[in-house]
């Protein structure tokens, strides 16, 4: 029903019929505005509802994504811890009870897994306290044993290394021969190659302050103070500095690469006070042959030239993150033209994913489970060659991209702008160009989860020490990680390795520093015939 052609039909006053007429238009403008209102407000309060419903989901919530996975594990092992405490209290009153009460119950035990293969054993044997039978006193006969093994650990063990050079002398020529000092990362110094691997894995890979090293080395009576220990990390550091850039002069001939970044404090001299610094970490491309690399890099700010910096004539692919500090990377046509952008799936995914969360979203859930295809057949062809994996990615993730693209056009028309669902599917379409891009290849990786991986220990470890206590200390550190954490990527004890290098390093020639790597050997091998002049993996 119109009210102003019903008013125009009554036969009242023409002067009252416009004064009607003007209070119906001021009504129905207002109308209008208020329900205009009403849906900015019904937005933003979705908008809210979504970022409240995430931080609680962060803070108390228990689903897989709530936490990383180092988080995760640091709340089940204490819910193991309690129940484990429960469980032995229980057994405790229980065995206080007086006899013919309830029977305790048999518990439940999985089957444990045998030990490893590879420790030494210490044998500890038991035999009777009498060689003759307790009831009829006749002689025992072995028949067979019974073998228990338990896993013990010996703590931090100090000891001293005699180094013992006798001195012969010549009563002809009278002089006098003695076998030469060995040469050590640390002229004159008292720590063996021993005590300083132990140092500079329990205060990079394991995060433990060097105050903690001091009162360990204390409870077995052993005097390291503060500054001898420091002494010692900065002088390794810089022993250990040419392998960390030789690191990253391989990991720049690959042509795939991920990126990613992670705030630190770093203490600022004469203000009592920290200030942000940033440490970057570029990744090697699992899906490419050759090692696996990272490499640290700690700069005072997130400032895309820092990215250009480390990076300098690279041009590849690079996997990265929304961050805006990137873009220039993918804009800059210098010698070498830009870079060409990856986006990560994960990233996308997240979006939905808390949206489902925070309000059971339909749309949400559509979306998850178009993306979940897409990683089924990433797990498909994880263990195919790069071939296989592109014809597979042809025939099985381009349909679906095509088809999930379709959809997002589709579901952004009937949206409403500015609320949390029209901003999950924003990110996605938007970056949807460099999301796709992997699924035209067999070797670019569909998300940015590996250098993600790398780089979570740190940021949770960085909870021990705080902050970096200069740019000096924050760039030391990422070099010794970088070592450290390749690695581990590589299967490859990262205690055993410095140990080693530390011992070989003195004497070791340049022109054999790729053999120093904390690589396999048969990478090694690999680098040895790939890369006589150009590098390239």
């Amino acid at each position: 029903m119109n009210p102003l052609a019903e008013l125009d039909s009554l036969d009242i006053d023409p002067v009252a019929k416009s004064q009607v007429a003007a209070m119906f238009q001021t009504l129905l403008a207002q109308v209008e505005r208020d329900a205009k209102t009403l849906q900015a407000k019904d937005l933003k309060i979705e908008a809210l509802s979504h970022e409240l419903a995430h931080i609680r989901r962060i803070r108390f919530g228990a689903k897989s994504e709530t936490l990383s996975p180092l988080q995760r594990d640091v709340f089940e092992e204490t819910l193991d811890t309690d129940l484990a405490a429960i469980e032995a209290e229980a057994e405790q009153l229980q065995d206080g009870q007086p006899c013919g009460t309830v029977a305790k119950p048999k518990r439940p035990r999985a089957g444990r897994q045998p030990l490893p293969d590879h420790l030494p054993r210490v044998d500890h044997h038991h035999e009777p306290a009498s060689c003759t039978c307790g009831h009829c006193g006749k002689n025992l006969v072995k028949i067979g044993e019974d073998v228990t093994e338990q896993l013990d650990v010996e703590p931090a063990k100090f000891f001293v290394r005699r180094h013992i050079r006798p001195q012969y002398a010549c009563r002809a020529c009278e002089t006098v021969t003695a076998a030469p000092i060995p040469p050590a990362v640390i002229d004159g110094g008292m720590a063996a190659v021993g005590l300083l691997a132990w140092v500079m894995v329990s205060k990079y890979q394991d995060h433990l302050p060097l105050y903690r090293l001091e009162q360990i080395a204390a409870r077995d009576k052993v005097i390291l103070s503060r500054s001898t220990l420091a002494d010692w990390v900065g002088r390794v550091g810089v022993a250990l500095q040419p392998l960390a850039e030789r690191l990253k002069w391989h990991l720049l001939q690959g042509g795939a690469l991920h990126a990613d970044e992670t705030p630190v404090a770093q203490l600022d001299p004469g203000s009592g006070k920290t200030r942000k610094a940033y440490l970057w970490a570029y990744r090697s491309n699992d899906l490419q042959p050759g090692p696996r690399l990272i490499v640290f890099d700690y700069q005072k700010g997130r400032g895309g030239e820092h990215a250009r910096q480390f990076l300098g004539a690279w041009k590849g692919h690079l996997m990265v993150d929304g961050y805006a500090g990137y873009k220039a990377l993918f804009t800059d046509t210098g010698n070498n033209g830009p870079c060409t952008e990856l986006a990560c799936f994960a990233h996308a995914r997240r979006k939905f994913f808390d949206l489902h969360q925070a309000n059971q979203s339909p749309m949400a859930w559509e979306a998850l489970q178009r993306i979940s295809v897409l990683y089924a057949v990433e797990a498909e062809g994880k263990a195919l060659g790069i071939a296989a994996r592109q014809q597979l990615r042809a025939e099985k993730s381009q349909p679906q991209l095509h088809a999930f693209h379709d959809w997002l056009l589709k579901t952004r028309t009937v949206t409403a702008p500015g609320g949390a669902s029209a901003k999950a599917l924003d990110y996605t379409l938007k970056r949807w160009p460099a999301l796709i891009r992997y699924a035209e290849t067999g070797h670019l990786p569909i998300d940015n989860n590996p250098v993600e991986n790398c780089i979570r220990p740190i940021a949770l470890g960085k909870k021990n020490w705080l902050f970096a206590g200069s740019e000096r200390a924050g760039q030391r550190a990422a070099a010794i990680q970088t070592l450290l954490g390749t690695a581990k990527l590589n299967g490859l004890n990262p205690a055993a390795w410095l140990k080693e290098t530390l011992e070989k390093l003195p004497v070791w020639p340049n022109s054999r520093i790729d053999e120093l790597l904390p690589l396999t050997p048969e990478q090694i091998t690999a680098i040895k015939q790939t890369l006589p002049e150009k590098a390239t993996w």
